[in-house]
């Protein structure tokens, strides 16, 4: 950790593979590179991801996500956690273990933030379980200080078509209210475009406090496993970090962006968090965000 930086301790709860990056494994070592410790607590132990058609693995229940949590807890450790993390929730019992993990952790620091990846689908279609897009909704959110959704999940737990930009603004005030009423209701549009966006380009928004800020950067014909996972994490450090959701916005969006290029370049088919990870630490593009 650089000399002078302040301490930050993420609890992250989320899948985990050991062949490729998604989940934990694509958001642990972008935060440990960026100085953060990382108490990772993995859902499930998979050998890849899912999109490969097979996988080995095995699922673990709620009962022993609780029973890491009590292990971190005993060790006085949730005082000073600064940042709960979850993403892909698998089912609703551990969706709600991973609810009581950040009252707990809230309980013992009050100014800890929450952040939720709320992982329901995409490009038109939901993946996950029954019961979880409601967990998420009416559970998970009113906890939040942080959101990550893509556009089909804004879309999804709004009710409102993301088409034009003022309809995207509505889509996230909306968002906000089923937010923490007395948390940042910090929000990160992970991708977007509409009509108003130029062709070859990709619009990233961040909305925090009434204000709202676009970060646009090229359109790159990729979409891997994992980005939206990794992108949720340094967001959710940058914000901490630097207390500007705008500034969280460009920090994260630059170092995506990197990242994607560089696996695009190497034609890989998983994210290149290893061979790309001054991308987090100085990216080789910064893009500004601007207001809308």
């Amino acid at each position: 950790m650089p000399c002078g930086q302040a301490e930050t301790n993420i609890l992250s709860i989320q899948s985990w593979v050991a062949y490729g990056h998604v989940g934990n494994a694509a958001a642990m070592f972008p935060l440990q590179r960026l100085g953060a410790e990382v108490w990772a607590i993995h859902t499930v132990q998979f050998s890849n991801h899912l999109g490969y058609g097979d996988f080995t693995g095995q699922v673990f229940g709620a009962d022993a996500v609780r029973a890491l949590v009590d292990g971190v807890a005993a060790r006085g450790a949730l005082a000073r956690c600064q940042g709960v993390l979850s993403g892909y929730m698998g089912e609703a019992a551990v969706g709600e273990a991973i609810l009581e993990a950040v009252r707990r952790t809230r309980a013992a620091n009050p100014a800890a933030l929450y952040c939720c990846d709320p992982v329901i689908g995409d490009a038109g279609a939901v993946y996950v379980r029954d019961g979880i897009p409601a967990l998420i909704r009416d559970h998970a959110l009113p906890l939040a200080d942080v959101a990550t959704p893509n556009r089909f999940e804004l879309e999804y737990l709004t009710g409102i078509e993301c088409d034009t930009h003022e309809a995207t603004r509505r889509a996230v005030a909306a968002l906000q209210t089923l937010m923490r009423p007395d948390g940042l209701r910090a929000v990160l549009l992970t991708s977007l475009e509409t009509a108003e966006t130029p062709n070859g380009s990709l619009d990233l928004i961040a909305a925090e406090g009434g204000a709202m800020h676009r970060l646009r950067t090229p359109k790159l014909v990729f979409q891997p496993n994992g980005a939206g996972d990794a992108i949720a994490a340094l967001f959710l450090f940058h914000r901490l970090a630097s207390g500007s959701a705008r500034t969280a916005l460009e920090r994260a969006g630059s170092s995506i962006h990197g990242l994607l290029a560089r696996t695009l370049a190497a034609g890989s088919r998983e994210l290149l968090l290893v061979q790309a990870q001054d991308e987090f630490v100085a990216p080789g593009h910064v893009f500004a965000a601007e207001a809308c």
